[in-house]
């Protein structure tokens, strides 16, 4: 189950094919799974530059996790909010310069702590050497 990016709660892009949720996807499994035409998620690839599916042998399109939800959230915000496709994509570039520029909080705590760990250190190393001289 792949969940979309949507803020008012994950949207699950079911598959009852047994595969694993992390497995690559044909453009006929996307397409029965959300109900979209495959001639809807090929354009949609030409409007959307973050969605960039796998292409190997013969031009062939595999999906992963991450195109996924953002196929779904797409689907969500053209079919199910009215927004037309610029209005869209505006959207889902708001969204991503909002997490771009978003620490994530275990950052921002290993960048406090990393200050305070290297002053401990440096503490012990002085009283190590302090010790080592004793001897």
């Amino acid at each position: 189950m792949v969940h979309s990016l949507s803020e008012d709660g994950p949207r699950p892009v079911i598959f009852a094919d047994g595969k694993d949720d992390k497995a690559l996807r044909t453009i006929g499994e996307v397409s029965r799974a959300l109900g979209l035409k495959p001639h809807v998620l090929r354009y949609w690839e030409e409007q959307f530059p973050a969605l960039r599916p796998l292409k190997r042998s013969g031009s062939r399109r595999y999906y992963r996790p991450e195109d996924l939800a953002l196929i779904a959230e797409i689907d969500r915000l053209v079919h199910r909010e009215g927004y037309t496709l610029r209005g869209a994509r505006k959207a889902l570039e708001g969204r991503a310069a909002v997490r771009e520029k978003a620490v994530p909080v275990d950052q921002r705590v290993n960048a406090s702590t990393d200050s305070g760990l290297h002053d401990s250190l440096k503490s012990i190393r002085s009283r190590l050497e302090k010790a080592l001289e004793a001897d």
